[in-house]
């Protein structure tokens, strides 16, 4: 296809068709989708590469977060994505040495073209799609269970059968159908994992009254889904006078008794996701972004915006995988 970019795997996506100009809908540029492109396509050839080999935990962790990566609202950096793409490259030389050199038509370890995906038959797109973009929101979910030190080997296992599926030119209709409803009880599997997960290390949750008042006096909200980073920003904020809300998809946090039990978890600000650029706008608090989500932040508000994890913006102060808040518990304590 002759576009600029072409995306199209998410519900904002220009005309219900596909984002095709200069930039996204959601703010991505043209040039940004092609690296995602290609770090999807280095995933499929390290996938590919896998095949037949004893999988290293490194190669499982770089497919989760490379999937992850590319989900929409997640990473903008483009630095940050061509780290994850350079990981890719090294770690699939290290399974296949001659990939590169060899000159036989394989298929199964090149770094595969998305465009040859998105110029397929309308029936083998739409199903490679389906297993594509779904793979993508379940790496969500594999992620922060991984984090919290709990993994599936099926769900891994499915990650490298869904990529593989995806750049296979062979498969048919007939092949795709049955990894299509494969991938939604892999999903089913995941989520069961991350609620192991959260259950283990934030307790059982349980419905909880949570105030929609912001009180007087400093103040931080955390967005996204990742509920270690929001317990690692509680425990540091903790006698700072600081208070702490809750954004999007972070409102479920309440009700886990080992989050609820911090007495500056205040409630939660603001409404959808989707409003942010107008409810930041004015907002006198720094806002940390941990998983999907992040909208081009507006000049007026974005030296209060943070991120960390896999969720990067250029020219957005960064929080390493440390882990230490501190530019954001500064930022707090400056606004007053």
């Amino acid at each position: 296809m002759e576009h600029n970019m072409f995306c199209f795997q998410c519900e904002q996506t220009a005309g219900c068709s596909g984002c095709m100009g200069k930039a996204g809908v959601c703010g991505k540029t043209a040039a940004t989708a092609r690296i995602q492109d290609e770090l999807t396509g280095a995933l499929i050839g390290l996938a590919g590469a896998s095949e037949g080999k004893d999988r290293s935990p490194e190669a499982d962790r770089l497919i989760v977060k490379g999937l992850f990566a590319t989900l929409t609202n997640v990473s903008f950096d483009d630095s940050a994505l061509n780290e994850l793409l350079a990981e890719a490259g090294r770690l699939k030389h290290s399974l296949s040495p001659m990939c590169g050199s060899c000159m036989a038509d394989c298929g199964r370890t090149e770094d595969f073209d998305m465009n040859r995906l998105w110029a397929e038959d309308e029936d083998i797109r739409s199903l490679k799609s389906l297993i594509l973009f779904g793979m993508r929101g379940m790496a969500a979910y594999a992620y922060h269970a991984m984090v919290l030190g709990h993994e599936d080997k099926g769900v891994m296992d499915y990650f490298y059968k869904g990529l593989f599926a995806v750049g296979y030119d062979s498969y048919t209709v007939q092949d795709l159908l049955p990894i299509v409803m494969e991938l939604g009880a892999v999903n089913l599997d995941c989520m069961a994992l991350l609620d192991r997960a959260n259950r283990q290390a934030f307790g059982i949750p349980a419905p909880a009254q949570v105030s929609l008042t912001v009180e007087q006096g400093p103040f931080i909200v955390i967005s996204g889904h990742d509920l270690h980073d929001l317990k690692l920003l509680l425990e540091q904020t903790q006698g700072r006078g600081i208070n702490i809300y809750t954004h999007g998809e972070m409102l479920p946090a309440h009700a886990y008794p080992e989050l609820r039990k911090y007495s500056h978890l205040k409630g939660n600000f603001g409404t959808a996701w989707q409003n942010q650029q107008k409810e930041f706008s004015d907002l006198p608090a720094p806002v940390l972004f941990t998983t999907n989500c992040l909208m081009s932040p507006k000049p007026s508000y974005s030296d209060r915006v943070f991120t960390t994890a896999l969720v990067s913006y250029p020219g957005i102060v960064h929080i390493d995988g440390r882990k230490d808040f501190s530019p954001v518990i500064q930022k707090a304590l400056e606004l007053g």
